[in-house]
């Protein structure tokens, strides 16, 4: 019957020992409303999540769950916390293997994550993904397809809930085990990993709807503010000192340029190269040599956003030569190219930064932001302009930043009207694409065969349009040359400094 083999199947996953079989049948059986076994055979062409499904209508018939798609998940994270290490048993597994090299730490963990269904790697297959070779290398596009929508029963059940303030966000580490509401997501299959950074305490887990490999979360276990300061860049070059196959960074700390949660102080990583990482130094820039911090070399990336990249042996240097560069990208103005680092008392200017390992060397990526607002563009000055806002209108986040377009899902509909405006059909194309749709029609060469890759083509030009929106000093003869004052100012600067100690 089905409980037995979707038990046998995580027997032989190594997921259960055969002691634990008949424990949590009976558990299963209790999930499910049943008093006793049913003889229940499994659909023929179910593969182990396939069986979940099955098991979670059964859990319907029974009375045990209603059909809202939160009560689903609810109900299936119950199921497969059945088959997850504990947290401590996991978290001891893990650092044991860390003992023999961090891969097979996060190998082993990354495997859980994705058994358990806790990483959704069915919904996840459902994003619309594809590159695009540009003047800055080959950037990735995702329509993001992977969250499923509320149906109407979940949102009328959740107007009937009372406020809950438990967990106090999505990241908090209290959200390990933690059932799920109508309003909340299911967190009992999720498992933390523990871990010190500069001696606080953090956590690792996986992203449950990850946009590219190994997708993961370090997390603070204080509720805490994003802040990025030098305590940052010491975290993230402490992270890939533990977790050198890991890039780690972090979104910027101000609203516009900032990410989706700032109310909560944690970086993204993963084992994913991003275009940026590949990005060569730019050849309008001169090979800065800054004496202050002789153990690291600068560099000016071609990107088109304004990048420097950092790189050392020496951990210390490495995070004092972003500090410095930080402050001194705190309080930068330059009215020739409209950057302002305040508006009386609201600052403008932060960082996006990236960490990585170059095989023995620390690198730090230091992305220059500013979210100041003006007229003619009232979302943002460094942010998507106006006429973009048809395909991407969002804050451009830390994975923007690195190369990888984050799309909403209603363009996979509206692309495809597009598409069938070029070619002459009927179609309930929005108007807000009819100007961008119009120059296309005009300007491309497509046929009915070749119009969706010629589209993609184009979405892609966007985004490359979209990170130069947000790039602070242009990629332009006079941007070269703000950017270029702005480097000789620190590291004169500082030099100067030094020199009157």
């Amino acid at each position: 019957m089905i409980v037995d083999q979707f038990v046998d199947v995580a027997i032989k996953n190594g997921e259960l020992a055969d002691l634990d079989r008949i424990y949590v049948t009976n558990r299963m059986l209790d999930l499910l409303g049943w008093s006793e076994k049913r003889a229940v055979a499994v659909s023929a062409t179910a593969d182990r999540l396939g069986m979940l499904d099955q098991l979670t209508e059964l859990a319907v018939e029974s009375g045990v769950i209603g059909t809202a798609l939160a009560e689903r998940e609810i109900w299936q994270s119950k199921v497969m916390d059945l088959f997850v290490p504990s947290p401590s048993e996991l978290n001891a597994e893990f650092w044991e293997l860390y003992e023999r090299s961090p891969r097979a730490a996060t190998d082993y963990f990354y495997k859980i994550s994705c058994a358990s269904d806790y990483i959704k790697t069915r919904s996840i297959a459902k994003n619309i993904e594809y590159r695009v070779e540009t003047a800055y290398g080959e950037l990735e596009m995702t329509i993001n397809l992977s969250k499923p929508e509320k149906d109407p029963k979940q949102i009328a059940l959740e107007k009937m809930m009372k406020t809950v303030a438990y967990p106090v966000c999505a990241l908090c580490v209290e959200n390990e085990g933690y059932a799920g509401r109508m309003d909340f997501p299911a967190r009992t299959n999720h498992r933390i990993v523990r871990m010190r950074v500069e001696d606080e305490e953090w956590g690792l887990q996986y992203s449950p709807y990850a946009y590219y490999e190994e997708h993961c979360i370090f997390l603070s276990a204080e509720h805490r503010p994003m802040v990025i300061e030098r305590d940052t860049f010491a975290r993230l070059v402490a992270i890939t000192a533990q977790f050198p196959d890991y890039f780690v960074g972090s979104n910027a700390d101000l609203p516009i340029v900032g990410g989706s949660i700032l109310s909560h102080d944690h970086y993204q990583g993963g084992g994913h190269t991003f275009a940026m990482a590949k990005a060569p130094v730019h050849k309008d820039f001169p090979a800065y040599s800054w004496a202050t911090f002789p153990n690291v070399t600068i560099e000016i990336v071609k990107w088109p956003m304004s990048v420097i990249r950092l790189r050392s042996a020496s951990a210390t240097e490495i995070v004092e030569a972003a500090d410095v560069l930080m402050q001194k990208w705190r309080n930068y103005s330059d009215a020739s190219v409209e950057i302002l680092a305040y508006s009386g008392e609201e600052r403008h200017n932060t960082i996006t930064p990236i960490a990585s390992r170059c095989d023995s060397l620390f690198e730090l990526s230091l992305v220059l932001r500013n979210n100041r607002r003006t007229t003619e563009h009232p979302d943002g000055l460094f942010h998507p302009h106006q006429e973009l806002h048809h395909i991407k209108k969002e804050n451009i986040g830390l994975i923007e930043v690195m190369g990888l377009a984050v799309l909403p899902p209603r363009l996979k509909p509206e692309l495809e009207e597009v598409a069938l405006y070029l070619l002459d059909q009927p179609n309930t194309m929005a108007d807000y694409h009819r100007e961008w749709a119009d120059r296309l029609k005009r300007d491309g060469v497509f046929d009915a065969g070749t119009v969706e890759h010629f589209l993609q083509q184009e979405v892609g030009k966007v985004f490359m349009q979209v990170l130069m929106d947000a790039g602070v000093f242009k990629d332009t003869p006079d941007g070269i040359r703000a950017f270029d004052r702005f480097m000789k100012l620190v590291v004169e600067t500082e030099e100067l400094a030094n020199e009157d100690k």
